[in-house]
């Protein structure tokens, strides 16, 4: 493979980002939700993703040190 110039790898990431500004434009311009808010709900009422939610806090709360033990000093 060979070795690209720095004014070669400019040019290439000049046209990946003139590709990606067009690309952007044309979703904003259609007026497409963001991709955030095309999954918002899709976990509502799923009791596994409530499980997923319950497991996750738990395991938080047991690194939490609790009230009778003692920290240790660093």
């Amino acid at each position: 493979m060979a070795t690209l110039s720095l004014e070669e790898r400019v040019a290439a990431l000049e046209t990946d980002v003139a590709h990606l500004k067009t690309k952007v434009a044309q979703e904003e311009s259609r007026g497409d939700l963001p991709w955030w808010e095309q999954i918002f709900g899709a976990f509502e009422d799923d009791p596994l993703f409530e499980e997923a939610m319950a497991l996750g806090r738990a395991y938080r709360e047991s690194l939490r040190p609790r009230d009778d033990e003692e920290i240790a000093p660093d």
